[in-house]
């Protein structure tokens, strides 16, 4: 009688425990269908009242819960209309940009050789004077057109390397000094010609962290593009969930802007690895024709910024436009811990290139192939 108590408890105990399982997969299925449900039926716009991150957490990292696989997740691309992604460009393009090019970082710029570009077609060089006076110019000696990108700075005189023409920065021979811009991370350079738009006295510049207080990295890239693909690539978040897997999951588009409204407000969360995420709300915006730039607004990190700029440079050997992706990160946090990072600084840079660097292989192959389809005269948007 006894084992047979037992036994009649280890049955129940059994079917108890199966019944428990059933229950939590009929919840994760449930929740799932919800998922599937709010893409259905969320606004062609792209609002819709997906849940918020914290504002503040005790410890920045989390653990998602409930992860979905990638095939399973929200489908985004009936939110993602061309037309709004157009309409975003072309509010972008009609902002004026007083003709300012980023060149490349601040920490590009040595003692000993000039920062190169060739920009549009126009090849420049920028290097500092002895009183740390950034200077900037043509890129072809006035003499026989030696390239200065390859002729050293010697106490802050560039020397070209064929015959010795010196140049100080001022008018020499027909070289006429260009403006510049040194913003405390990246180095503009004025191209009137180029722009041909009212010039502004410096750059539009976004508003960002003390650079005190904050973390800084800059990522160059090269596509077979033009700027506007870049741009247009940015101001489609949408395909983040999908297209970068490895970085981002949960991604919904709270807000789409309209008519002359302009920012898209993201939810995200930035994946570590395994399930620890960084939940964040991020708002993207384009403050001048060839930048677009996320700003973290809540989550960790409030403050932060990714500066993503487009340089135009000369055609490939095939007559193909070349556009450069100059990335800047500034990172801030009011966590104890960040004093640490900041300091760590060195290390972590190649770090945060790195992840840059991964994702604009993506991306670059996005903006490739959208300026390829634009040029066929095959592109739906």
């Amino acid at each position: 009688m006894a084992d047979g108590t037992a036994g009649a408890g280890r049955d129940a105990r059994r079917r108890a425990r199966a019944d428990r399982r059933r229950r939590r997969a009929d919840g994760r299925r449930a929740r799932a269908d919800r998922r599937h449900r709010l893409a259905e039926t969320a606004p062609r716009g792209g609002r819709v009242s997906p849940r918020r991150p914290d504002r503040r957490r005790r410890y920045p990292l989390s653990l998602r819960r409930d992860p979905v696989p990638w095939e399973r997740q929200r489908p985004t691309w009936r939110e993602a209309r061309p037309a709004v992604i157009a309409e975003a460009l072309k509010r972008a393009q009609a902002r004026p940009s007083g003709n300012w090019y980023v060149v490349g970082a601040t920490r590009d710029i040595r003692d000993d050789r000039p920062l190169a570009r060739t920009i549009a077609g126009h090849e420049v060089v920028v290097w500092r004077a002895t009183d740390g006076r950034l200077v900037a110019g043509p890129g072809s000696c006035p003499h026989l057109g030696a390239p200065l990108k390859d002729s050293p700075v010697r106490c802050g005189t560039l020397l070209c390397h064929w015959h010795g023409l010196a140049l100080d920065g001022g008018p020499f021979a027909g070289w006429e000094p260009l403006p510049a811009h040194d913003d405390g991370v990246l180095v503009w350079v004025r191209l009137d010609d180029v722009g041909g738009e009212p010039p502004l006295e410096a750059p539009v510049v976004p508003t960002r962290p003390a650079r005190a207080a904050s973390l800084t990295a800059v990522y160059v890239g090269v596509g077979v593009c033009e700027p506007e693909d870049v741009v247009a690539n940015r101001l489609d978040p949408w395909h983040g969930a999908w297209f970068h897997p490895y970085s981002f999951v949960d991604l919904t588009v709270v807000d789409a802007p309209t008519g002359e409204e302009d920012g898209f407000t993201v939810d995200v969360s930035f994946k570590l690895g395994g399930r620890l995420v960084v939940p964040v709300r991020a708002v993207f915006t384009a403050p001048e024709p060839r930048t677009v730039v996320m700003r973290i607004t809540e989550g960790e990190g409030v403050g932060s910024v990714v500066e993503t700029h487009a340089t135009p440079l000369a055609p490939d050997d095939r007559g193909r436009p070349r556009t450069a992706v100059v990335e800047a990160v500034v990172a801030a946090s009011d966590r104890p811990g960040f004093a640490l990072a900041r300091k760590a600084a060195p290390l972590l840079r190649p770090l945060v290139r790195a992840a840059a660097g991964r994702l604009w292989r993506d991306d670059l192959a996005y903006a490739e192939r959208r300026r390829h389809l634009r040029s066929t005269g095959r592109f739906p948007g």
